[in-house]
């Protein structure tokens, strides 16, 4: 069943019910009243009966029968006699009102006992109050189906353009799950939840664009950077076909291009990978002493450039993320740093207040080049001739903004480039 026809639906039953209640109400109102009056008139001539007796004539007033104490009609309309009646008569009962058939004639009565035994019964026909009655409950009937009607009407009317909104998303949603293009846009007019239902899913439609184009542009630009190792890989295996030509000293060069180029793709697929993880959520976190693994990581990079001196200030810091995303970040920082510092240089690394500063004094960073370090597989005109993939910095900003960090390179006061990890939750 569509919302729409569940909207009709409710609107509908929700009228009948009220209607329905309005109508019995109207009804027993009115039904009251009218027999109400009648028993105040009844009483009214039950006070003088013999002012009202007409004898057993046809019914044209109110009708008098006398009963005798022992429940017999003595005088007047025949009428049923009851057990009621008979108590009445023989005094054990007080006044009361019944309903009852006399010659085919539906009568409103009144039973009151009489002085020193008896009964008096008072009777009036009351046809034209039935048929009064089924004329306002043909009324009634007809207005309670008109209401109805009416309302499932309007609720279509107004389901149909509450819903308008919902019925473009869903439209939209279903081409975009055919095409698989989410530039389309659906309007945003109006105001109210439907409206901001439009926007939010406009917002989500541009968040998926975006992501699309950012994977596409990965896929694209991982593929050109891997063509390059692959492609002199492959060059260099055709070359060692022909081993047999070449002297010990070409083989072993060689060797060493093969050698360094196999880890220039182990570190470019390390590197996709650790990208291609973004912020994801599943990833393990704990939480860990951040000086300690910092301290490690600045050991690791003393043995990795040796002709370095790396000087490290650290204050104790306590961290909760994923410590293996962390050492690869400060790690990259660090391999940054001395891939740009000349031999008997000084790589300075500070933590402080929840932030690294890896200060490096080679030749900074062009104001050009400033804003696009941190891009993925972009590598500046002066980095082309140096080892890496370009994807070391940007791995850098992937893993600060996984743990609600940011990352910044500045240059140096009297030369070089500092580049500042900032982490929100220490």
């Amino acid at each position: 069943m569509s919302l729409r026809l569940r909207l009709t639906l409710v609107a509908a039953s929700v009228v009948a019910i009220v209607v329905a209640a309005a109508s019995m109400t109207t009804y027993f109102v009115m039904r009251h009243e009218l027999y109400s009056q009648v028993d105040s008139e009844l009483a009214q001539h039950a006070a003088d009966p013999h002012a009202v007796f007409h004898g057993p004539s046809p019914f044209g007033g109110d009708y008098v029968s006398l009963i005798n104490p022992t429940g017999g009609v003595a005088a007047g309309l025949p009428i049923p006699i009851d057990a009621n009646v008979r108590n009445v008569a023989r005094g054990d009962d007080g006044t009361f009102y019944r309903d009852a058939k006399v010659q085919g004639y539906h009568v409103r009565e009144i039973v009151v006992p009489l002085q020193g035994g008896g009964a008096v019964v008072v009777s009036r026909v009351v046809s034209y109050i039935d048929h009064d009655l089924g004329r306002l409950r043909l009324i009634l009937l007809l207005v309670s189906l008109g209401g109805i009607g009416a309302a499932a009407l309007a609720g279509a009317l107004v389901s149909r353009a509450t819903l308008a909104p919902v019925r473009r998303l869903t439209g939209a949603a279903e081409r975009i799950a055919e095409t698989g293009d989410p530039s389309e846009r659906v309007p945003e007019s109006g105001r109210g939840e439907l409206a901001r239902l439009g926007t939010s899913f406009n917002t989500m439609l541009a968040a998926l664009e975006d992501a699309i184009e950012t994977q596409r542009r990965f896929v694209a630009d991982a593929s050109h950077e891997l063509r390059t190792p692959l492609t002199s890989l492959q060059t260099n295996i055709e070359v060692l076909k022909q081993q047999e030509r070449l002297d010990p000293a070409a083989k072993q060069r060689l060797f060493d291009d093969l050698q360094r180029e196999a880890h220039e793709m182990r570190d470019l697929i390390g590197g996709l990978l650790e990208l291609a993880r973004g912020d994801d959520s599943r990833l393990e976190k704990t939480t860990f002493r951040f000086d300690e693994l910092v301290e490690s990581v600045v050991e690791r990079a003393r043995s990795r450039f040796p002709d370095l001196a790396f000087e490290a200030t650290v204050e104790p810091t306590t961290l909760t993320g994923s410590s293996d995303r962390l050492e690869r970040a400060v790690w990259n920082l660090l391999e940054n740093a001395g891939k740009w510092s000349a031999p008997g240089s000084s790589v300075d690394v500070t933590l402080s207040g929840g932030e690294l500063r890896v200060r490096d004094h080679g030749p900074g960073i062009a104001a050009e080049d400033r804003e696009h370090v941190f891009d993925r597989f972009y590598r500046s005109a002066a980095a082309r001739s140096l080892p890496g993939s370009g994807l070391g910095l940007a791995i850098v900003r992937e893993v600060a903004e996984a743990h609600g960090g940011t990352v910044v390179a500045e240059d140096a006061p009297g030369g070089g480039a500092i580049l500042t990890l900032r982490l929100q939750n220490s």
